[in-house]
């Protein structure tokens, strides 16, 4: 058995597919294929059970799972020890964000990166839902929340600010909102309820019963786009909001939210330099994307 073999198997485990483990590798799906099979001719066990869904671990699998982690930590920690001391970061870093985060302010961040260093690769994937870091699914995550369980590292980059907010069109079209029963007929731009990742985007519990969205998305850019064209309003984070002069706060003392933006990585990738660089890069760049003046 050697490391290679287990770089295979473990893409293999975590995406539960050939395709997917050959994108993770950058091989063709039948050198994936073939790897395993190899594999498992060494050790004498079948290590996944193939079907029409994919491939999933059999019990044997499930045993050399926390086996070939273990190798893999200590390779990372091997790299990392090279790494040391290096001008320029070369690689491949993956980011992990919230919509409205990685595309308002991470974005321009990692284009910083790779001005910085031109051999660095940065992947940067802004999706509603919380990375599996264990998976090695990303490097570096951001969070509305703070993890409670894995082998993960969080730190708490910056506090931020949400206001309800209207387009100047929109305020002109309707009477003057001076108090919340003033939400009663108006149209709300918010969240699906029930396709919520995080709690603490769960607004509406928080908020009086006049304020309920009749349009509704999972999308955060989606929400803002629609309340920039004048169709509702919407609470928003002030960073996100402050870059549409169009829009006007309403009401901004009695709605008026603070969330927080976490910073996670796994124990053994925060080992890597590129990672350490990149996160206390990105950190800063977004303490200060996050932080609007009143």
């Amino acid at each position: 058995m050697n490391w290679d073999d287990l770089r295979f198997f473990l893409a293999l485990a975590r995406t539960g597919k050939l395709i997917g483990a050959g994108a993770v590798l950058n091989v063709d799906h039948t050198t994936v294929r073939r790897r395993i099979m190899t594999l498992e001719e060494t050790l004498g066990e079948t290590l996944f059970a193939r079907s029409p869904k994919g491939y999933a671990l059999t019990d044997a699998g499930e045993r050399l799972v926390s086996h070939a982690e273990d190798v893999e930590s200590r390779m990372l920690i091997a790299q990392s020890d090279f790494e040391k001391g290096g001008a320029h970061l070369t690689g491949v870093v993956r980011i992990g964000a919230p919509e409205g985060l990685g595309a308002y302010v991470v974005a321009d961040a990692a284009s910083d990166l790779c001005d910085a260093h031109p051999q660095l690769e940065v992947q940067l994937t802004a999706a509603p839902r919380v990375m599996r870091l264990a998976d090695r699914e990303v490097d570096i995550a951001f969070s509305v929340s703070r993890p409670t369980s894995g082998r993960l590292k969080a730190r708490k980059v910056a506090d931020y600010k949400l206001h309800l907010y209207a387009s100047e069109g929109f305020l002109r079209r309707h009477p003057p909102i001076t108090r919340m029963d003033d939400l009663t007929e108006l149209r709300g731009i918010g969240y699906i309820q029930q396709q919520l990742y995080d709690e603490e985007l769960n607004f509406q519990l928080q908020t009086s019963s006049d304020l309920k969205p009749h349009l509704t998305s999972t999308s955060i850019n989606v929400q803002i786009r629609v309340a920039v064209a004048g169709r509702g309003v919407c609470i928003l984070p002030d960073f996100m909001a402050a870059q549409h002069p169009e829009l006007q706060r309403i009401l901004p003392d009695d709605i008026d939210f603070v969330r927080s933006t976490w910073m996670v990585t796994h124990e053994d990738m925060g080992r890597l330099e590129k990672v350490r660089q990149c996160a206390d890069f990105l950190a800063e760049r977004v303490r200060r994307g996050v932080t609007v003046a009143k």
